[in-house]
């Protein structure tokens, strides 16, 4: 018996052997591994499939994302311009109205101050005319200290009197 030719018996026994295995795993085997690898297969193209979908709608939330990411940058650049012009308002109404309480303030000093200046102005005249008065006085008393200088002044005023009637 050589290695390389077979004997006769040997190649039907194992004819018989390779069928009886191959019916065996023809019948059981198989069915169960190709159903396995079809599941399998099945499987990886259901996951593909949701990965697929998975990946639009991923897309699909971020363009949203992007989408409202850019709504909030309008509306924060919408508030941070409506608060600026509110602020800028609210300073130049602020000025305003320091400004009219300035002058309110300055016109009424400048009141007090007239009416402060009237009544030192009347002081200063009633003093004056008072010491004018007690000037008079001690002159007219030293110049009439006589009877007779008396009676002509009086003469004299009363021809006045009668000369401006």
């Amino acid at each position: 018996m050589s290695l390389l030719t077979p004997d006769g018996g040997l190649v039907f026994w194992m004819l018989l052997a390779f069928g009886i295995v191959f019916f065996i795993l023809a019948k059981f085997a198989w069915p169960v591994i190709t159903g396995a690898a079809e599941k399998r297969t099945n499987f990886i193209n259901n996951s593909m499939e949701s990965a697929k979908e998975a990946n639009r709608k991923l897309a699909d939330i971020k363009t949203e994302a992007d989408g409202i990411i850019a709504e909030a940058y309008e509306q924060r650049t919408q508030i941070m311009k409506e608060t600026a012009e509110s602020r800028d308002k609210i300073i130049s109404d602020a000025k305003d109205k320091a400004s009219s309480e300035a002058r309110k303030i300055i016109e009424d000093a400048n009141v007090q101050i007239e009416r402060q200046k009237q009544e030192v102005m009347d002081s200063y005249r009633r003093e004056v005319s008072e010491a004018a008065v007690q000037i008079a006085e001690k002159i007219l008393r030293r110049e009439l200290a006589k009877d007779g200088e008396q009676i002509a002044l009086i003469n004299s005023m009363l021809d006045e009197l009668n000369k401006q009637q």
